[in-house]
């Protein structure tokens, strides 16, 4: 019997994940492959999205993903467990209750704050690097407006309303800019003046956001100015307590909110390993991304201390590092395993992204030596396609979906980029009426051409007359066109590509050669009225309703494609649009049967391994 290779993957971060994603994929016929991913938590968190949650801008829910969905109908095993200790020589990996042996081992455990011993950083100030301290830190804020409405006190009130970002990189400019957003609905439900809230970041550089350009920084702080934040840089912070934050020769701010966005180290674990590290628990590691002291260890993401040929610094700890270097330690891996030359480690970075609020952002994107700034919208627009190309990799559309939802769709106070535009919702029952309508107006148009089709299946009288019906011989396909043409008293125009387009189909489809119709022309028509008369009835009923709607549209294009639509028919069109959304969950039987269809639906093997269906 074959021993079974096995590969472990700690961490269920953006670097974890990707690789035992990628693993699966290159192993996936193989059986003699056993792939297991490791994590103290069951699901992956977004954490670039935590600043969004923190300030009441998405629901809870939509920064995290259960792995088990994830990996899905996929060949990796998902074990809930805490690492506590590794030992390499042995090739075994330890928690406080259980074992596991490995071939290969994977680390991406991530990283943690660091507080650089500033005495009082970690004890009283909140942090925001996981799921749990964003619900902390946002439940926090809520309880100082809860708090600050029924204090008497100005002093202890002003400590409430004072907030503090320490760290003017990205996190602390993103959290802060969020916060600067949401302070208008806070100020508005808990009865508080928006003048005397505080917001401040402060950092121990001369300015905020240092990677960026100059240019791109003072648009940066332009925004952050005009949503009332305080920027203080050049001032490090020398002591947190309770109740302030002391900035060194610059005082103290009073505050009974600190939010530590100062830096980052790597996790506990890291540190407890005995390989060689640098730069705040990096794992130093060659080339191909494998540790220096074993070669069946790899790193993969924020853990990796690597140089690439040319650079100076090491790679940086974002999540385009986790993206790139997954597949190259999924290839090495397999090339360990089956043979074959290794993948050294090159990645070309493209830019970072901050959004200061859900509607402004700056961006420094491009390629090496070809970079150029965005700001506004343009930034904004960059950053979300950009995280919809990451989510379609971790969760395929499921996870797409939701993001789109939560980003444009269910937004208070206009916190999107496009506004509330897309936010504006309406009850569906107000469309009950217009569906039924819409529904009867097809249905009746089916019934009434149904018993001309019965009567004379070749009587072909939905498709426009073929040009050489006037000068042919065939008397019965020239009558035909004539009541054809007598039907059309003034029809939409087309735009003449299209003319050509139909002219083309249809001359090779639908005409023969002596100017009458083929049998494919009679099996089209008496297609469409049937489907006249279904999508009516399904309209009627509220059945499939967004399938039927899109139905009624694509007919109705049809007929003003084929030079035969009445003005009449922008109605259908208008109306077909409208239905889209689906109204049939209101007094219709997707009410009743959609409930039923998406229960039954996520149980399929390939629906669930694709995540093609919606939370």
């Amino acid at each position: 019997m074959i021993n079974k290779k096995k590969i472990i993957v700690i961490g269920g971060g953006y670097g974890g994940v990707l690789t035992a994603k990628k693993l699966a994929k290159k192993f996936k016929k193989d059986n003699n492959i056993e792939i297991t991913l490791i994590d103290k938590k069951p699901y992956h968190t977004m954490l670039t999205e935590l600043h969004e949650v923190a300030a009441g801008r998405v629901p809870e829910d939509s920064i995290r993903i259960d792995l088990k969905k994830i990996f899905a109908k996929r060949k990796v095993n998902v074990v809930l467990d805490e690492i506590t200790n590794i030992d390499f020589k042995k090739q075994v990996i330890k928690s406080q209750n259980n074992s596991y042996e490995y071939d290969y081992l994977v680390i991406g455990t991530g990283c943690k704050p660091t507080f650089f011993g500033i005495p009082g950083a970690e004890e009283y100030s909140h942090q925001l690097w996981s799921y749990e301290d964003a619900v902390n830190l946002k439940e926090h804020i809520l309880n100082m407006f809860r708090k600050a409405v029924k204090e008497t006190n100005k002093e202890k009130r002003q400590k409430m309303l004072t907030f503090v970002a320490v760290g003017g990189g990205f996190t602390g400019v993103e959290m802060i800019g969020e916060l600067a957003e949401w302070k208008s609905r806070l100020c508005k439900e808990f009865y508080v003046d928006e003048d005397e809230v505080k917001l401040y970041v402060v950092d121990a550089m001369p300015k905020i956001l240092p990677i960026f350009p100059d240019k791109l920084i003072k648009k940066a702080e332009k925004r952050l100015q005009k949503l009332g934040v305080e920027i203080i840089t050049g001032s490090g912070i020398t002591k947190v307590t309770e109740d302030s934050v002391e900035l060194g020769e610059k005082g103290k701010i009073t505050t009974k909110t600190v939010i530590w966005a100062a830096g980052v180290e790597g996790s506990d674990t890291i540190g407890n390993m005995e390989l060689k590290q640098q730069g705040r628990k990096r794992i130093v590691t060659n080339d191909k991304l494998q540790s220096l002291d074993y070669d069946n260890v790899y790193v993969v993401g924020d853990n990796i201390f690597y140089i690439p040929e040319g650079e100076e610094r090491p790679v940086p700890q974002m999540v385009e590092n986790a993206e790139h270097s997954a597949p190259v330690i999924a290839q090495n891996i397999y090339t360990d395993i089956k043979g074959g030359e290794k993948k050294s480690y090159k990645p070309a970075f493209h830019g970072a992204m901050v959004c200061i609020g859900g509607r402004y952002g700056v961006a420094h994107i491009g390629k090496p030596g070809k970079f150029f700034g965005l700001s506004g919208f343009a930034a904004m627009f960059v950053k979300h396609l950009i995280n919809l190309v990451y989510f379609f990799q971790v969760s395929g559309f499921n996870k797409c979906w939701s993001y789109i939802l939560h980003e444009f769709f269910h937004v208070k106070d206009k916190r999107s980029l496009v506004g509330g535009h897309f936010a504006k919702a309406s009850p569906n029952f107000w469309l009950v009426v217009l569906r039924v309508f819409v529904g009867y107006k097809w249905l009746e148009q089916g019934l009434h051409k149904l018993p001309k089709i019965l009567e004379n299946p070749s009587n072909v009288f939905l498709i426009p007359p073929s040009p050489a019906a006037a000068t042919s011989g065939a008397s019965a396909a020239a009558e035909t066109a004539t009541n054809a043409a007598e039907q059309v008293v003034e029809a939409l125009p087309v735009p003449e590509f299209i003319e050509n387009i139909v002219k083309w189909s249809m001359d090779t489809f639908f005409y023969t050669a002596d100017g009458g119709f083929t049998g494919l022309a009679e099996v089209f028509q008496t297609c469409m009225v049937i489907g006249e008369i279904i999508v009516g009835l399904l309209l009627i009923a509220g059945l499939f309703t967004a399938l039927a709607s899109i139905a009624s549209l694509a007919m109705g294009m049809m007929v003003w494609t084929s030079g035969m639509a009445p003005y009449e028919m922008l109605w259908y069109l208008s109306a077909g649009v409208a239905l889209i959304g689906g109204t049939g969950s209101t007094f219709g039987l997707d009410y009743y049967l959609f409930p039923v269809l998406k229960k039954y639906w996520k149980k399929i093997g390939c629906v669930k391994k694709n995540y093609l269906y919606v939370d």
